[in-house]
């Protein structure tokens, strides 16, 4: 973490805000709040199902994630067990009327799993916490080396409609430059496994900014992603984040940023040719994918329910998780505590961070700027009864540079290309202080 103000002038790639505040701003939580009063107030109708796994194959160079390589079998059946117990109180504290509108497995690597794990861990989902599946959208992350066709199968059995693959790169000496070793060959396997299970969406994670990549080498991924027709892709600019493994041998390169910049350009155009459509910086979906069918779910608005030590769960005016760690030992410390807690202890939150209504309309303008339709200025005000731009006036900042319009309420191609850094740059000071105060470990 840096301690200075973010700058729009400075680089396009400052921080990925896929959440906000960051989980870096979270704090022990004293006193412990009960997850029956924290839920009380909230409606519970419409809610994510976050159910996260800690385990992987293995640890690839740029993964800053909550994760475990190659746990021992009986720490993956200590998990689950312990998940089940933890969901037992989690549906204690939201009581009978709560109910979910999307569902989402990931870690880590839920496939890491075995089928017969992988049923027990959906058994948690529906039979501890009363979850409908199938019969909301549900979304489950794997990789090449698990995508196994038994695995698959549990998956599309219990209504999986979406399964995301890390692939990052189709060319295995960028794959081993990623700090992740596979081969082609089981790439392809593991995608024609997922056709093979017909599980709806088919979305390919994809990386770049690797060492020795260029725009020659970027186009054959894209073209390989291409050649399977996902339904979505996701394309991530590479983080050299401390801790991780491409951290510890990381370099200066002046010209990374405009690298990166030009390789995000390339396949905007080149996924704009072969009719995908662009959500967000990172998200491209199929314009002619079927439309994803299920109960009402606002990001903004509605809740989210975390089951596991890596997951985080989302309230109005309190998200709390587990502690958070990215380093090998400091995992294994946060696991060990976590698969030693009594039952007792999941009926509270432990760490997390306490919104203000300011940082709840932060929240909301966030969440839907870095999203390609932008700010809806009636539903904002039909929320906090004033428009964004009467909260946000700094927005018109983003229209005089062209990266957004709409009074700064939807960014531009040029301002979505930098939403690592607009995010950065409108993250409120206090949460900035927490998140530099945070020692990362």
């Amino acid at each position: 973490m840096t301690s200075t103000e973010p700058s729009l002038d400075g680089s396009a790639y400052q921080q990925y805000l896929y959440a906000y505040p960051h989980k870096t701003s979270y704090r022990a939580l004293r006193p412990r709040p009960r997850l029956a009063d924290v839920w009380r107030a909230e409606a519970r109708d419409a809610l994510f199902l976050y159910l996260h796994v800690p385990f992987c194959e293995m640890r690839c160079g740029f993964c800053n994630l909550f994760t475990r390589a190659n746990a021992p079998a009986e720490q993956v059946t200590a998990y689950l067990r312990q998940v089940r117990r933890q969901a037992g109180r989690v549906a204690e504290a939201l009581g009978a009327d709560a109910g979910f509108a999307r569902a989402a497995f990931g870690g880590g690597t839920p496939t890491y799993l075995t089928a017969d794990e992988l049923t027990a861990l959906f058994a948690v989902a529906t039979e501890t916490l009363g979850a409908r599946l199938p019969g909301v959208p549900l979304s489950v992350e794997t990789s090449p080396a698990t995508a196994t066709p038994d695995r698959l199968a549990v998956l599309a059995a219990h209504g999986t409609t979406r399964v995301s693959i890390g692939v990052q790169s189709f060319l295995d000496v960028e794959a081993r430059a990623a700090g992740r070793p596979q081969r082609r060959a089981e790439v392809e396997a593991a995608l024609a496994a997922i056709r093979d299970a017909r599980i709806p969406t088919l979305n390919i994670d994809l990386i770049y900014g690797i060492d020795g990549q260029t725009a020659d080498t970027w186009r054959q991924s894209l073209d390989a992603a291409l050649a399977w027709r996902p339904e979505e892709l996701f394309l991530y600019p590479l983080y050299v984040r401390p801790l991780t493994g491409l951290g510890r041998r990381a370099h200066a390169r002046a010209d990374w940023d405009a690298q990166r910049l030009a390789l995000y350009r390339q396949a905007v155009e080149t996924l704009g040719a072969a009719g995908y459509r662009q959500e967000s910086m990172r998200q491209f979906r199929r314009a002619d994918a079927p439309a994803v069918d299920g109960p009402g779910y606002c990001c903004q608005d509605d809740g989210m329910v975390g089951l596991g030590c890596g997951a985080r769960s989302y309230t109005t005016a309190l998200h709390y998780s587990f502690d958070y760690a990215v380093s090998v030992t400091q995992v294994r410390a946060v696991l060990d505590d976590y698969l030693g807690r009594q039952a007792d202890d999941f009926a509270y939150a432990e760490f997390g961070f306490r919104l203000d209504d300011a940082e709840q309309r932060r929240r909301w303008l966030l969440t839907s700027l870095l999203r390609a339709d932008g700010v809806d200025a009636d539903a904002y005000r039909a929320r906090f009864g004033r428009l964004p731009v009467d909260d946000f006036p700094q927005l018109g900042r983003l229209v005089e540079r062209g990266w957004a319009t709409d009074g700064g309420l939807r960014l531009t191609a040029a301002g979505l290309a930098r939403s690592d850094a607009v995010g950065p740059w409108l993250t409120s000071a206090e949460v900035r202080h927490a998140m530099t105060g945070y020692a990362l470990r």
